[in-house]
């Protein structure tokens, strides 16, 4: 199966010119000196453009921010497909950490918005709505591993977050290039994620 690509996909190109400029320059600064006049700068279009393609910044940086999570929201359906040898809520942790890595070092910015974005007061309704929908998609992971008694007791939610905030510590490092992709502390990094949650019965990773 192809993985999903990063969040800004082909399409308009102008529109698309617009979304791209938006999320680099929010990993560059976030929100403080982000106008429409510097995006357009960015983007190499007049300012008046963005308003032919959205109302305002605020619409314009809520669509990248939902297409951060549409790309993450298909990331981990693509990893948790399946059934049988494989799909234990470990294993699809695993490879979802993987795919997230992979996709800080291919698309820093679209992380950095996808990670940060939700702290932001432009945040809107329907943005929140996909939030809440790549929660509820890593949840069902973590669920998954609570009805196999791989993860410990106590509220998905709660696990789901501990997980997704040891793996964000990675994340943030490869958004910010101090750790490449293939760094020797991501694996453990990523296994110091799933041991947070695992069951105090489960057996952990063992390394040489």
């Amino acid at each position: 199966m192809t993985s999903p690509d990063p969040p800004v996909r082909s399409g308009d190109a102008t529109r698309q010119r617009l979304l791209r400029a938006a999320l680099d320059l929010y990993a560059d600064g976030g929100i403080r000196d982000l106008t429409t006049p510097v995006i357009a700068r960015k983007a190499g279009v007049a300012e008046g453009t963005i308003y032919r393609h959205f109302s305002g910044k605020d619409v314009l940086l809520n669509e990248a921010y939902r297409g951060a999570h549409r790309w993450a929201a298909g990331v981990i359906a693509e990893q948790a497909a399946g059934t049988g040898a494989g799909t234990g809520a470990r294993e699809v942790l695993e490879r979802l950490g993987r795919r997230l890595v992979e996709g800080a070092a291919r698309d820093p910015a679209a992380l950095r918005m996808l990670l940060d974005g939700g702290r932001e007061p432009f945040i809107d309704a329907e943005s929140r709505a996909a939030e809440r929908r790549t929660r509820d998609a890593l949840e069902q992971i973590v669920a998954r591993g609570k009805s196999e008694g791989t993860v410990r007791a106590g509220p998905v939610a709660l696990w789901a977050g501990v997980w997704l905030s040891v793996v964000s510590l990675v994340l943030d490092r490869v958004c910010t290039r101090e750790w490449a992709q293939g760094h020797s502390l991501v694996g453990p990094a990523l296994e110091a994620g799933w041991a947070a949650i695992a069951s105090p019965s489960e057996p952990l990773p063992e390394r040489s």
